[in-house]
Parts: C-alpha cells; structure tokens; sequence
C-alpha cells in the first residue's frame, strides 16, 4: 500500500467513523431542545423523563466524537503536512472557532446533565438552547474547510505561492453556505431516523408503551420537517455546482459528454471507455432543469475539462444514487406514517409500519456518508481543488500501511466500546430492578 492510498484510507476510515459520532451528537441536543420545550409547553412530564433518558447517548457520544476529532486534527497534521503548511493560515480560523464552539458545547452539557436538582425546569430548557445551537455551529465551522478544499478563496497565486492571506475571505467561500445547511439537515434526519428505529424495534418486541410512541413520534417529527428542507437545499447544491464546480457535478451524474438539454440518468455503470453509462435510466432534459432551471440550458460534461484533472464517475455517481435513493426511502417511509396519523388510524403503530421505521432507520446515516464520499471523491485529483493536488500533499514518510491497520482496529474497538456502553448497562440495570421485585425479566 503506498503511501497516497494509505493516508486516504486512514482518513477515510476516521472521518466514516467520527461522523456516525458527530451526526447524531449533532442531533440529540436538538431533540433534548424539543423534548424540554414540550414539557414547559404542555406541562407533560413525560417529555421532560425522555429527554433525561436521552442524556446517557448525548453524554457518551460527545466524548466518543472528542477523541475521534482530536485524532482527526493529528491526522491532518501528521498525514497531509504540505497541505496544511499551505492551507493551515486561511483555514485555521474556522477550527480555531469551532473549538470554542465545541468548549460552549462542553459547558452548557454539563450544565444540564448535572443541572437536574440545582436548576429549575426553565433553567435546563434554555440551556439546551446554546448546547443545540453550538453543536450545530462546530459541525458548521468544520465544514466551511472542507468547502474551502472544494471552493478556495481568500488568497492570491503568485509564483506557485499563496499570498494575501484572508482567513474570514476563507471561512465565507462559496461552498459554505450550501454544504453547512444541507449537512445540518442531514445530520437532524439521519438522527431522527436512527432513534425512530431504535423505538420501532422495542415496540416490535411487544414494549408498545405511550413513552415509546412518544419518543418515535418526536424523532419522526424531526425527520418529517427536515426531509423536505433537505430536498430544498439539494436543489440549492445542485444550482451551485452547476456554476462553481462542473467536474463534480458531471461526475455525479455521469455525464461524460457536454450535452445541451442534458438528461438525468438514475443507476448505471459509468464506463469511461466507452463514455456511456451502462443499465442506466434516462429522464430527458432533467439534468438542464436542475442544474440551470431551463430544460435546453447546456451542462458540461467531463469531456469540457483537461485529462487528468477530473473525477472519476465510477466512484462518484454510484454513492449519489445512493444518497438520492436513501433519501427517498426516508420520505416514503415518513409520509406513510404521518398520512396513517392524520387518518387516525390505529395500524401507524401497528407492525407493518414498525417494520418499514426499522428498515428505513439506517438511510440517514447511510445518505450521510454517501454524500460525504461524493464531495470528497467528486473532488480528485485535488486536495485544494485547482492548486494542489493530492500526491502533492501527503506524507513522504513510510510505514503508512502500518499506521492504517492499527488505527482501523482502534476504531473498531471504539466502536464496540460505545455500544456496550449504550447497550448493556440499561439492560443490566433492568434486570437487577426486576429480580428485586421478584419479577421475570423479558430479555
């Protein structure tokens, strides 16, 4: 393994796990948000015993995603030093503010999870307020740098060097705004999704109780108002890389041909040689519409760019059908349930649309990681697109294979370290209770 594929593999594999970890710590604040304001709102206590139920998860998540980010920040370091000696001034305010960001996060935690006796009810729900605004604003600011690698600004080339420094130039580029609203919505469905599922499957096992559907009502509410902004704000994306990023777009869709009323093709096999996509489906004119808003508006393809500077579709269209059809899986899953609600009907809780939560309940997150693999594959060759490629970037130093398998094996473990975690002290909690009651415990 060279030393290229080794450090993008490293950070690969990182950054899938931290942000299973960040995504739901980014959307469990928000939920303890609303579940505490419907207990000061509606007086039901109820609300305000789900949301300390949730504190566990928040905790553990938050601490889970402060390790693996501070391995992420020695990665970068570590692994990409020439990136970062050139990229370090105009991106380092946005970590800088993120990391205050990250401490407001920390304080107003701790504030509520140890808060219970010492503050009023009031009290803990306005410090979910910061606690659920910061953690959306340290997702937001990690993201204005991968969006500056995408569009950098900021700065002037003179002579192969980069001049003028301008970090807030940096931290407002054009990519940011798009990528940080539909990250955050991502981020509150994949979470609301998740924890649909999770109420789904105990209520599936017989545990049909009204705290139950409570919580998958909330976490499906969230998923609910959010999954139509998130169309919204991949309407936004698609308008902006039609204009500022070509290539990724025409990898997306797997347009290797510039084409006026160009179609969307829906799944397929790109085949570069022969510069069609195989087994696709072809919707006329779709493609001009989106990304131009005129059905015979012109989209260039990856022939209008020079060779070697363009991504490969094989890797980059596959994973956009995949967030495109993770997405509405999610939005038929979701509209079944709130029509079977507004209908009143009993079989919303009944067990073939449990079934359906449960399998629809990983798509957030599977979207997620989709999506973060089409930015960061529809932007190869570059590392800081159009300046410095990633060969140019990375590490000389060997031995990088090593460090790979090492650091997957430790994210592993972590991993099944916060599951245990999650998992098998409530239930152990449980049956301890129970045997002193002298009852049987359904496992």
């Amino acid at each position: 393994m060279d030393n290229v594929l080794a450090a993008r593999a490293l950070m690969g594999v990182s950054l899938g796990f931290h942000i299973i970890y960040a995504t739901i710590g980014i959307g469990l604040p928000f939920m303890l948000m609303l579940a505490e304001g419907l207990a000061i709102r509606t007086g039901d206590e109820s609300y305000h015993q789900l949301a300390r139920r949730w504190i566990r998860p928040a905790g553990l998540l938050f601490a889970i995603g402060a390790v693996s980010g501070t391995i992420l920040s020695f990665e970068l370091g570590l692994l990409w030093p020439r990136f970062m000696e050139t990229s370090g001034p105009l991106i380092g305010l946005a970590f800088s503010i993120e990391g205050f960001a990250f401490f407001t996060e920390a304080i107003f935690l701790a504030l509520y999870i140890y808060g219970e006796q010492r503050l009023s009810r009031r009290m803990l729900f306005l410090c979910t307020i910061p606690l659920s605004v910061s953690a959306a604003a340290s997702a937001a600011f990690v993201i204005s740098a991968n969006a500056w690698m995408n569009t950098p600004t900021g700065f002037r080339r003179v002579n192969g060097v980069f001049t003028d420094i301008d970090p807030f130039g940096a931290l407002a580029n054009p990519a940011w705004a798009h990528q940080a609203i539909h990250g955050t919505l991502a981020a509150y469905v994949a979470t609301g999704f998740a924890m649909s599922g999770v109420y789904a499957l105990a209520m599936l096992r017989g545990r049909k109780s009204e705290d139950n559907k409570r919580a998958m009502k909330l976490s499906l509410a969230v998923a609910g108002v959010c999954l139509p902004l998130m169309f919204l704000s991949g309407d936004f994306a698609a308008v902006f890389l039609a204009k500022y990023e070509k290539p990724k777009l025409a990898a997306m869709e797997a347009l290797f041909h510039t084409t006026q009323g160009a179609p969307l093709i829906v799944g397929g096999w790109p085949d570069p040689a022969t510069g069609r996509v195989l087994y696709g489906i072809e919707l006329p004119k779709l493609l001009s519409l989106l990304a131009h808003h005129d059905i015979n508006s012109v989209v260039e393809g990856l022939d209008a760019f020079p060779p070697g500077t363009t991504p490969d579709p094989r890797l980059v269209h596959p994973f956009f059908d995949l967030m495109v059809g993770s997405f509405f899986i999610m939005a038929g899953v979701s509209a079944a349930f709130w029509w079977l609600i507004w209908k009143k009907k009993e079989s919303a809780a009944g067990g073939w649309m449990l079934r359906g939560i449960l399998v629809a309940s990983p798509f957030g997150l599977i979207a997620l990681e989709s999506g973060w693999l089409v930015t960061e594959f529809g932007r190869q060759p570059w590392v800081i697109t159009g300046h410095m490629r990633v060969t140019e970037g990375v590490t000389t130093n060997p031995g990088m294979g090593l460090v790979f398998l090492v650091f997957l094996l430790v994210y592993i473990v972590l991993t099944a370290g916060l599951l245990k975690m999650l998992l098998w002290p409530s239930s152990g909690k449980k049956e301890v209770r129970a045997a002193q009651e002298g009852q049987n415990v359904d496992p």
